[in-house]
């Protein structure tokens, strides 16, 4: 499993996404408030945003509250759309940079939170990392994020077992999806947040209901019922 959030709107600088706030991924890399499987996400991170359109990353396999580099850095890192992840790794999966989201295809970047067994999914290209994570966003990038609602909807069929809550950005659209785990929404003046949990307080914070399709294009948000949404 995984915490993640997604940001799109005016600029904002990396730090105060996932590091400023009380409840931020610093935070629920090791006491998140909601996380339905695991205690700690403790086994890499990931930031990646927008530069003039071209998506860029920042991966460790460490604990992010460990790295004092990124926390230096993160301040001046400003973008307008942002995609961030912390890990805990599924068992018996390996733990290396390349298995911590967000993954990309160049244009988009993209956080699974969840679980899913690889042997269902019908891959033909290559994916950044062997983990479960990685192939299940190759697939994505492959059938084209346009069909993520119905890639989810038929990953999940065949394998009932996983937990498939998806976020990708591209820098001027924000996608995500609800499938076993939970996703909260807050809208801003400047921008919309999307997050595996709430990163404070504020009482603007909505839960987005289980097995849903959310899209963000600008201000305006779109919910849709996935096939065997309760």
């Amino acid at each position: 499993m995984c915490r993640h959030i997604g940001w799109l709107g005016a600029p904002r600088s990396v730090a105060s996404l996932v590091l400023d706030p009380p409840q931020g991924l610093l935070v629920q890399s090791y006491a998140p408030r909601r996380q339905k499987n695991g205690l700690m996400n403790a086994d890499g991170w990931g930031a990646g945003f927008f530069d003039s359109g071209v998506p860029r990353r920042w991966r460790s396999d460490k604990p992010l509250w460990g790295d004092a580099s990124f926390a230096s850095v993160a301040p001046a890192l400003t973008s307008g759309c942002v995609v961030a992840a912390v890990r805990s790794a599924t068992i018996g999966m390996p733990i290396e940079p390349s298995a911590s989201a967000p993954f990309t295809d160049g244009q988009w970047l993209l956080s699974h939170n969840g679980v899913v067994d690889r042997s269902v999914l019908p891959l033909t290209g290559v994916a950044e990392s062997t983990v479960d994570s990685a192939v299940l966003a190759a697939l994505i990038f492959e059938r084209g994020l346009d069909t993520l609602g119905q890639t989810i909807v038929e990953v999940g069929t065949l394998d009932p077992n996983a937990r498939l809550n998806i976020l990708a950005a591209n820098g001027s659209r924000m996608i995500a999806t609800t499938w076993g785990d939970t996703l909260s929404m807050l809208a801003l003046p400047d921008g919309v947040v999307l997050a595996s949990e709430p990163y404070d307080d504020d009482p603007g914070w909505s839960d987005i209901p289980d097995r849903h399709l959310v899209t963000v294009a600008g201000s305006d948000v779109e919910l849709t019922p996935l096939k065997g949404s309760v």
